[in-house]
């Protein structure tokens, strides 16, 4: 099994423990209702949302994808982190085993943030993964994260 990793920084407004809740704690019924198009909804398998919780992401009529079963690895609300895992679903092609991404939402002096993401992409076998579908991928989240930072303008009190 190999292994692609990127980062990815993604600079915000918005106070880091308010962007972590909404990106971390609130995602699950804060994406379907601003951008139900990306993502229909969330249904929790198993588990309480933290560590070790089972998750399937149910896809929008505006994605090229059915759902992906995703898993908490690790949350620290104190610490502003979180990590998980995207362990099954047509997203991963056939190649990837498995999608793992690092999340840590850091403050910064002006009283916004920073997110940052690592994305760690393990394929099977030899495998090979496109630039053109990291690009893709880093396109959708930052898309994400955008829509959920104009929310966040829009409804300061969210």
């Amino acid at each position: 099994m190999g292994a692609i990793t990127y980062d990815i920084e993604i600079p915000s407004s918005i106070s880091a423990a308010k962007i972590f809740k909404a990106v971390v704690l609130d995602v699950d019924t804060l994406v379907p209702k601003i951008m139900p198009q990306a993502i229909k909804n969330v249904e929790i398998l198993e588990g309480d949302g933290g560590v070790g919780t089972i998750k399937v992401i149910h896809f929008g009529e505006g994605s090229q994808y059915k759902s992906v079963k995703h898993r908490v690895d690790a949350i620290d609300k104190e610490n502003l982190t979180h990590s998980y895992s995207i362990v099954e679903g047509d997203v991963l092609g056939g190649v990837i085993e498995s999608i793992t991404y690092h999340v840590k939402i850091v403050p910064t002096e002006d009283g916004g943030s920073i997110c940052k993401n690592r994305s760690i992409y393990n394929t099977k076998g030899d495998a090979e993964i496109s630039e053109e579908k990291i690009k893709e991928g880093k396109d959708k989240a930052m898309a994400m994260f955008k829509a959920i930072e104009a929310y966040l303008h829009a409804n300061p009190d969210a």
